[in-house]
């Protein structure tokens, strides 16, 4: 995973003491770091550049000096004004496993990390991940802080249980967050002991589903969410070689600081670590230490010393016929002969002095011209405004019309709406489906027409616009929008957002690739044959998605169509169960749903005919009917 911070200046002489390797492989090693005797500030800051690697890569390796009294090797990938990001490292995980053939309990389920009297701390972009059935991950931390009355000590602790609720053979599949797999944050500290515990006897299982589990510390980034199999946590060695592979791109982030002092005392200091003009920043106040910063109009490296920005070469904000003069910090601006101001394009500017009667003949002509010119612009801009506005009253109505009041109250009354129930402009869903070409039809259907679009980002979703709401169902429609937002669950395609400033809503869907069931199973032309243990495969993850949706939501929640055309597969052939156009949700104090006849003919429950009462019922006999024409 690359991080994203921004690269030192050219001049490589700024950022590396005068003599010292500037460079390891394609990382700058700017100082207090250095590579080589008397190249840092101390030994915490050297860098190890191992050059048997092609490109070299860069090891820290003081960082951590109470690691079970081992020295440990970090392979940096970033340094940043305060951070440092290193590869994830066995440092870094631990494994345990449970059972007379692992003599109950390997010897590693303990990560213990202490940075005391290092320049180190942990940093809370980190955060715990633990995978396993019935397992708890344990996390305790310490920070200690030098003071003139002595240490003072703070503790804190936390943790996180990983539950598996069922297991079937063979299609055993975890989730992060979620089944097998759980995540907690952490603090900033100096000390971190993350202890792995069996917790199957806690939920009264006769035994554990799977006898080992894993966990380890690290910036999430692009691992927020992942699937894997619980079939890994069988084996130790598989388990370590599998976690080793997918993780070890995973950065694991240490904050780095001048340690001992806060900007309070450090300038008093012998050993002041920032360079001329440069000024200190404190760290954290609970942890102590300081970074330097360059000021204001100065550039370069604030613990070897900041140079003078010349603004008058680069940027700066004086007219294009005024003269700048740069200053240490700086820059002046000033007017030519004839004129006077304070000579910046935002401000006064520079005003002639002296106008002869030519000169003003051509400035009266001038002036009439130019104010022709912005009586035509003024016209042309109320004209654009009057449209602009008109475009935005319609959306506007649009938007009260279809219920966005009513999700707004929502998102007030609980910001985590927000977060999972994304609101689009017209404009961005426009722009990604090229104003709804009909080339990007994927499909239509009695609840509407999907689109395939490409969001700005650059993530390719589906786009389903859908038939008129009813005003009287407004309300029942937002809810449900929020309540499919909040599904979370791999075999159920996830709705992202919606936009409410059409005429008609727009929901907008992960988009899955490989298209329906129904396609995959009629094509006779597809070179991929649907195999019994394919067939089985996405059977299961149906009923285990309608399973989800009738007990395991907040509110029970109904498909009402459950047929192949409904059922996607992404590009692993993992099912999804997809349109919930006709779908409703039940409050938990009622038992079934009556309504009109909804859904596709052939796959509704007969009792539903006679009752036009729908339970979780009507839904399985759908599935088992579609199962058994597939």
């Amino acid at each position: 995973m690359a991080v994203a911070v921004a690269p030192p200046p050219s001049n490589a002489s700024e950022f590396t003491k005068p003599g010292c390797q500037s460079r390891c492989g394609n990382l700058e090693i700017p100082y207090p770091f250095g590579i080589g005797l008397n190249c840092s500030r101390n030994s915490y800051f050297n860098i190890n550049c191992n050059a048997s690697f092609n490109p070299p890569k860069p090891f820290l390796l003081n960082a951590n000096r109470y690691d079970n009294y081992k020295l440990t090797y970090y392979e940096v990938v970033n340094i940043s004004e305060s951070q440092i990001y290193v590869k994830n490292s066995k440092a870094q995980q631990s494994m345990a496993c449970y059972g007379k053939r692992f003599d109950n309990k390997t010897q590693n389920s303990t990560i213990y990390m202490n940075f005391l009297d290092s320049p180190y701390t942990l940093s809370d972009a980190n955060q715990v991940t633990s995978i396993g059935c019935d397992d708890l991950a344990m996390v305790q931390q310490d920070s200690i802080k030098a003071s003139s009355g002595g240490a003072i000590k703070a503790s804190s602790g936390g943790g996180c249980a990983s539950y598996c609720s069922h297991f079937q053979n063979p299609f055993g599949f975890g989730s992060c967050p979620g089944i097998g797999c759980c995540r907690t944050s952490i603090s900033k500290g100096d000390i971190l002991i993350v202890e792995l515990s069996d917790m199957h006897s806690y939920w009264r299982r006769v035994s554990k589903f799977f006898p080992c589990s894993f966990a380890f510390i690290g910036m999430i980034g692009d691992y927020d969410k992942f699937n894997f199999s619980l079939s890994h946590l069988r084996n130790s060695t598989t388990l370590l070689k599998t976690y080793n592979q997918e993780f070890m791109g995973m950065p694991f982030v240490l904050d780095w600081r001048i340690m001992d002092y806060n900007c309070t005392d450090a300038p008093n200091s012998t050993d002041y670590a920032c360079g001329k003009n440069s000024y200190c920043i404190d760290m954290d106040t609970k942890l102590g230490g300081y970074h330097c910063r360059c000021k204001k109009g100065y550039e370069g490296n604030p613990y070897l010393g900041c140079n003078d920005i010349n603004e008058c070469e680069k940027s700066n904000q004086c007219v294009s016929f005024g003269t700048c003069t740069n200053t240490l910090g700086s820059y002046n601006c000033s007017c030519p002969d004839g004129y006077h101001g304070d000579g910046k394009k935002y401000g006064i500017g520079c005003i002639p002095t002296q106008l002869s009667r030519s000169k003003l003949a051509i400035g009266v002509g001038l002036g009439a011209g130019m104010g022709l010119l912005l009586l035509s612009s003024t016209c042309f801009w109320l004209y654009k405004f009057h449209t602009k506005r008109k475009h935005k009253n319609r959306k506007e109505k649009f938007f009260k019309q279809n219920g966005g009041l009513l999700l707004q109250q929502q998102i007030l009354t609980d910001q985590s709406i927000l977060e999972k129930t994304r609101l689009f402009t017209v404009k961005e869903l426009e722009k990604a489906t090229d104003n709804f070409n009909e080339s990007r039809i994927l499909g239509q259907g009695g609840q509407g027409t999907v689109y395939k679009g490409m969001l700005s980002e650059g993530k390719i979703v589906a786009i389903k616009k859908s038939k008129l709401v009813d005003e009287n169902q407004v309300e029942q429609f937002i809810n449900e929008v929020v309540m499919l937002s909040q599904i979370i669950h791999r075999n159920v395609v996830k709705l992202l957002g919606c936009c409410l400033e059409t005429e008609v809503p727009l929901l907008v869907y992960e988009f899955i690739f490989n298209g329906t069931l129904f396609d995959l199973i009629h094509d006779k032309t597809n070179e991929f044959p649907l195999s019994w243990n394919m067939r089985l495969k996405i059977a299961v993850e149906v009923a285990e998605a309608l399973a989800y949706l009738h007990s395991a939501t907040y509110f029970p929640i109904y498909h009402r169509d459950v047929k192949s055309t409904n059922i996607l597969l992404d590009e692993k052939y993992v099912a999804k169960v997809s349109d919930f156009g006709t779908s409703r949700s039940i409050a938990v104090d009622h038992t079934h749903l009556t309504t009109l006849v909804k859904g596709t003919f052939g796959y509704l429950d007969p009792e539903y005919f006679q009752s036009s009462q729908f339970t979780e019922k009507s839904d399985v006999y759908s599935l088992e009917l579609f199962l058994s024409s597939s």
